[in-house]
């Protein structure tokens, strides 16, 4: 049976993704997880190793844990850039084909930036021309789904508050195959008030009326500054302007019952992610 709101982290994968990601899971008590499978800051696209694979599947399988992967950071399908928008679209078929191997459920990637106000209107073209090929593709062939992340905001953002998923989502079409992945970072750098209460629970009433049933994926952070300030700089559960208080709204809003919740919070080199992840499960309880 699935988790009501299984809660894991990012997890490493640095000397072999079963090697690595297992043992890291199992001592931060994780009960899903992601992973990335080429370098987060990088165009390198690794074939993976077939035993590494398995093993990793495997071992996810027995711990019942789920399964996602983040594409690199410098994905941006809204480019004005050609070879930046053509690498962007090879990064996430490989990491769609990566993530069937490793039996991932999704890919996770930024929503992206047209970097130059006079490239917005073609930007948000290059969507369509750029996703709905890969997306018919992954639905064809049974591949993990795509959702998109918000950013912080700023820097021309194609999607940074949770209202601009709606003209983001129409740019492909709404396909099906299209989900979303909602930051609480993210979502307080571009202008969201987490913090006050009730403010979470209003965001989420947003996007549910924007997006529909399409949230597949929490990454839960708490932030280093302000709300709106358009900084992404990630801190523990409860130790930043969001607070603790938000993130029990965010765990008692029934659009998150049954979507799994992943913590990218700094980590220290030996603790892990394991006391964000215990924090939330006790609100979660």
């Amino acid at each position: 049976m699935l988790l009501n709101r299984p809660v894991g982290s990012h997890t490493r994968t640095s000397g072999g993704l079963a090697n690595a990601a297992l043992p890291y899971a199992d001592a931060a008590g994780s009960e899903a997880v992601q992973v990335y499978v080429s370098n987060s800051r990088g165009w390198a696209l690794p074939p993976g190793d077939p035993k590494q694979d398995i093993l990793f599947r495997h071992g996810c399988d027995e711990r019942g844990l789920r399964t996602y992967i983040h594409a690199s950071l410098l994905v941006n399908v809204g480019s004005p850039t050609d070879l930046t928008v053509e690498r962007s679209v090879g990064t996430l078929a490989h990491a769609l084909q990566r993530g069937k191997a490793i039996g991932a459920e999704a890919v996770v990637y930024h929503a992206g930036s047209s970097v130059d106000p006079a490239h917005d209107v073609k930007a948000m073209h290059q969507l369509r021309e750029a996703l709905l090929p890969l997306l018919d593709r992954a639905a064809a062939e049974g591949l993990p789904k795509l959702l998109v992340e918000p950013s912080a905001g700023g820097g021309r953002s194609l999607a940074s508050k949770v209202e601009d998923l709606g003209p983001y989502l129409a740019a492909v079409e709404n396909h099906p195959w299209m989900g979303v992945c909602f930051d609480t970072c993210h979502a307080w750098a571009a202008g969201h008030d987490l913090a006050t209460p009730g403010g979470m629970t209003s965001t989420l009433d947003s996007l549910v009326r924007t997006v529909g049933d399409r949230l597949m994926l929490i990454h839960a952070n708490d932030s280093k500054d302000a709300c709106g300030s358009t900084r992404d700089r990630h801190e523990s559960i409860g130790a930043g302007t969001i607070g603790t208080a938000a993130f029990a709204e965010l765990l008692a809003h029934p659009a998150t019952a049954g979507i799994p919740i992943i913590v990218e919070t700094p980590t220290k080199e030996h603790e892990g992610h394991a006391a964000d992840i215990a924090l939330l499960k006790s609100l979660r309880s």
